[in-house]
């Protein structure tokens, strides 16, 4: 194809290719982990993501291997990189907070008072930058993944990046405090806690969507 007198078809077509490529690799070795185990280490080897060339750790998971509730947040802040955990810091410490005002805790050991935490993006962004769709598509084989080998009731998607992951929306375009489905489950959308810290009068709205959480438990 020609615009302008330059040859725009096959260079545009090539990274689409690129990105089909990564992604058909990520559901490959995502799909053969059989274990949360099997699954870091196919993470940590997953070399085509490029947000991951400025990353100190692989940020993958905390909580309850079996939970009832599995959190997807966003993609590891700075703290979290370095702990190599995800929900560190004063976002952790209020996620932990909120949660523990409903019976449930990362810690617990019964499965149906825990909660498991995992970031949509297991690198922390360089720069801090928004991952971009092909970061997100290229990573989903593996949350995918992550929510089967949980296997828990419910799903709370936290932040906008976790949103557009696994909905397939774009900020704005849902509200939090909704209940939606993905890899069939019941998800609900809910702020993130680091922009709780940012502004706290949202709080009063993350209290009434824990509420809701806890009344769907039940």
């Amino acid at each position: 194809a020609q615009a302008g007198g330059a040859q725009v078809g096959p260079i545009a077509a090539a990274p689409l290719r690129d990105l089909a490529a990564a992604v058909a690799m990520a559901r490959a070795m995502a799909d053969a982990a059989l274990t949360l185990e099997d699954l870091r280490a196919a993470v940590q080897g997953f070399d085509l993501c490029d947000i991951k060339r400025g990353a100190k750790s692989t940020v993958f998971g905390d909580g309850h291997p079996a939970a009832r509730v599995m959190i997807v947040t966003e993609p590891p802040r700075r703290d979290e990189d370095i702990a190599g955990r995800p929900m560190v810091g004063a976002a952790g410490v209020l996620l932990d907070r909120m949660f523990a005002a409903i019976g449930l805790s990362r810690t617990n050991p019964d499965p149906a008072q825990a909660i498991y935490v995992t970031p949509v993006l297991p690198w922390f962004p360089p720069q801090n930058h928004d991952a971009g769709p092909g970061d997100i598509a290229m990573m989903r084989p593996f949350v995918e993944r992550h929510v089967a080998l949980v296997d828990p009731d419910i799903i709370l998607c936290m932040g906008n990046t976790a949103r557009q992951a696994l909905l397939g929306t774009a900020e704005g375009a849902r509200p939090r405090g909704v209940w939606a489905e993905a890899l069939g489950r019941p998800v609900l959308t809910m702020a993130d806690p680091a922009y709780l810290l940012r502004n706290p009068a949202a709080k009063r709205e993350a209290w009434a969507d824990l509420l809701a959480l806890r009344a769907r438990l039940r």
